[in-house]
């Protein structure tokens, strides 16, 4: 389980995460919507320890991620692994040497810099581009690729590092209908056959509700709504966005995603307990 205790993150004046407290359980796939400027990027970037809190606490089955250090700080970036919206992909390098270099952690360092990789890395990296339907591509430079099939690469990477969860910041921002589905079914399916928690900050409300068990909306910094895709109603909306009655434009705040299904509850979470 996932444990934030009162987290807070400020720069200066500013106060991007406030006190923030959240249980998340192994398994779930969840949904942090907001507006701009709410403090979703921040909050992902806090439980991976890209930026160090200013206060509070992130317990990850008892320890503290925010005092780790060195050796344990790089072990937790690989258990707890980031999909970023741009991609973050070596564009000169070939998919496979970028899928690779999510174990990075696990080589030692002349290795990753002459990208001498054993048989078995290969093995794992082709496996997870298979699964995205990208194995095809092994051989082609990441920057040869749409913006598609470089987030598709993106998310094999992450799941070469064998993670035990999964940050994904805004992963389909930059992408059109289609693509998106395409990302977001992927998401879904590594959450549903490996258990793998996918927390994943979204900007449309449509996505949140087709494909996350759970959703957390913030506002200002704080959360604000915490609950399942049926309780996220048109007042609750309003209210995570800042908006009065009326002025929620939902073309701005909604994408259509073809074919998509509703999530099914994790067992043993409150929305499980709920169908029964």
């Amino acid at each position: 389980m996932l444990s934030l205790k009162s987290l807070t993150k400020s720069f200066k004046a500013t106060t991007a995460v406030d006190d923030v407290s959240l249980e998340i359980e192994q398994g779930q796939m969840v949904g942090i919507i907001g507006r701009s400027g709410a403090g979703k990027s921040t909050l992902l970037r806090l439980i991976n320890r890209l930026s160090d809190p200013t206060d509070g606490e992130i317990l990850f089955e008892g320890t503290d991620v925010a005092r780790m250090r060195g050796r344990d700080l790089r072990r937790w970036r690989s258990d707890c692994a980031m999909i970023f919206q741009q991609f973050n992909l070596v564009g000169r390098m070939d998919v496979l040497g970028n899928v690779i270099s999510g174990r990075l952690f696990e080589m030692p360092a002349w290795r990753a810099m002459l990208q001498v990789w054993t048989p078995e890395e290969r093995a794992l990296a082709i496996r997870a581009l298979d699964r995205l339907d990208m194995a095809q591509t092994a051989l082609q430079r990441a920057e040869t690729l749409s913006g598609g099939q470089q987030q598709r690469v993106a998310i094999a990477r992450a799941l070469a590092q064998e993670p035990r969860m999964m940050l994904a910041d805004e992963p389909i921002a930059s992408l059109d209908p289609l693509n998106a589905k395409v990302v977001m079914d992927a998401l879904r399916d590594i959450n549903r056959q490996d258990g793998i928690t996918v927390i994943c900050n979204l900007h449309t409300l449509d996505t949140a509700r087709n494909y996350c068990h759970r959703i957390v909306g913030m506002l200002k910094g704080r959360v604000i709504f915490d609950g399942t895709p049926a309780q996220l109603t048109p007042d609750v909306v309003r209210d995570i966005y800042g908006a009065e009655h009326g002025e929620i434009d939902e073309s701005a705040t909604s994408t259509s995603l073809p074919d998509s299904t509703a999530p099914q509850p994790v067992p043993g979470t409150a929305a499980a307990a709920a169908q029964i």
